[in-house]
């Protein structure tokens, strides 16, 4: 009988990651591919980009709406609560055999509690990480308890889940998902990619993406205040592309922010809600620096030897390579951070630092495990007692 494995997306990041192994997957003759679309996917506030899944040629087999026209505490656990009433009835439709979640947004976290009570194996990417500056965090490790099967980016994360009690033998360190697709595919040239977003980015551009720091309170406007004067000193000389935050607490008040900031100068500032895989990893590829306080400063800029500005505490104890400079969410500090990673010093440097998150053989690695690892009693976990050798685990 083919094995139904069944991928959860609620965002146009996440499905990018994911999406080279959906497609191998779908191409297995001994596997059925789902997909459960969901959350910003079907916002057209979030650009729709469930239109992007579909330009894959992907089929989607379920569309969860759960996302409510608010970023409050309340608004977001009603959407979570939405949610999981959605995933319910999709799993019930599809029954299928394993799913697969990357991560720790809190769609995943409804997706996850949903598919435990239904005692359907999660296979967990990107589990061990640490975050401390968002409710990220907290979600990642909650998921991680649910799931059965582990996909680490770092030895370090590996380590964390088998501290949390899960078996050494279902954790598996393969490096981040996603950026043998960086390393290996060719970028769109910058012409082609100015075409495409109709705005002269020039040889010198910086690419902006900050979120809301979820474990703070009311801190998102007053940072995103401090982040855009920093910036406005730059502007002059400097291109400025901004990626729009996620549907996380407090992220419209950054949008507004962000928006207001562009309409000021829309002759050197240009905003995007989604600006798709290629395009992404192509303004990656040519920006003189990546500035804020995403994940893809930390994970996938290194790949492109490109400097990144990390600000504030959202990403706080993730592992990062030498390209990432930290810094506080405060204007003086930006500033001197921005000094530092655009200068041409610290460019050079960055060619030669290496990304901590590359491993050989990832994307295929996940794709034999989650295609073959037997999956009777996959449910049942017993705790593990850490105290004894970790072991690497190889197949």
């Amino acid at each position: 009988m083919k094995r139904k494995i069944c991928f959860f997306t609620g965002s146009r990041a996440e499905f990018g990651i994911m999406c080279d192994l959906m497609h191998k997957v779908e191409q297995d003759d001994n596997c059925i591919l789902q997909i459960i679309a969901t959350n910003m996917h079907l916002s057209p506030e979030f650009g729709l980009t469930y239109k992007e899944i579909e330009k894959e040629g992907l089929r989607i087999d379920k569309k969860v709406e759960m996302l409510l026209s608010s970023d409050t505490a309340n608004g977001t656990v009603k959407s979570m609560g939405l949610g999981t009433i959605g995933f319910a009835d999709a799993i019930e439709d599809l029954n299928h055999d394993l799913c697969v979640i990357l991560g720790d947004r809190y769609e995943m976290l409804a997706a996850a509690q949903t598919a435990l009570i239904y005692r359907k194996p999660i296979a967990h990417l990107g589990g061990g990480d640490i975050t401390e500056g968002a409710y990220d965090d907290a979600i990642r490790h909650c998921i991680t308890k649910m799931s059965s099967l582990h996909f680490t980016s770092t030895e370090e994360s590996r380590k964390r889940i088998i501290q949390m009690g899960e078996q050494p033998d279902r954790v598996f360190w393969v490096g981040a998902l996603g950026l043998e697709e960086i390393i290996n595919s060719p970028v769109m040239p910058l012409r082609e990619l100015e075409q495409s977003i109709s705005f002269n980015l020039g040889e010198r551009f910086v690419l902006v993406t900050f979120h809301p720091v979820t474990m703070e309170n009311h801190s998102a406007e007053r940072q995103c205040v401090e982040l855009l004067k920093a910036l406005e000193e730059i502007n002059n000389d400097y291109k400025i592309l901004f990626t729009l935050p996620n549907s996380d607490t407090d992220g419209r008040i950054i949008i507004k922010l962000i928006n207001d900031f562009v309409g000021k100068n829309n002759e050197r500032r240009i905003a995007f809600q989604s600006l798709g895989r290629r395009r992404y990893f192509s303004a990656l590829k040519y920006a003189s620096a990546v500035i804020g306080n995403s994940s893809s400063g930390l994970v996938e800029a290194p790949s492109f030897h490109t400097p990144t500005l990390n600000i504030g505490n959202r990403q706080e104890g993730r592992t990062h390579g030498k390209s990432v400079v930290d810094v506080a969410a405060s204007y003086c500090d930006i500033k001197e951070g921005l000094n530092k990673v655009l200068s041409e010093e610290f460019r050079e440097f960055s060619k030669t630092t290496i990304n901590p998150y590359e491993k050989d053989d990832t994307l295929d690695f996940i794709y034999h495990v989650i295609s073959t690892y037997p999956l009777d009693d996959l449910n049942k976990k017993k705790f593990y007692n850490s105290d004894i050798d970790f072991g690497l685990i190889t197949l």
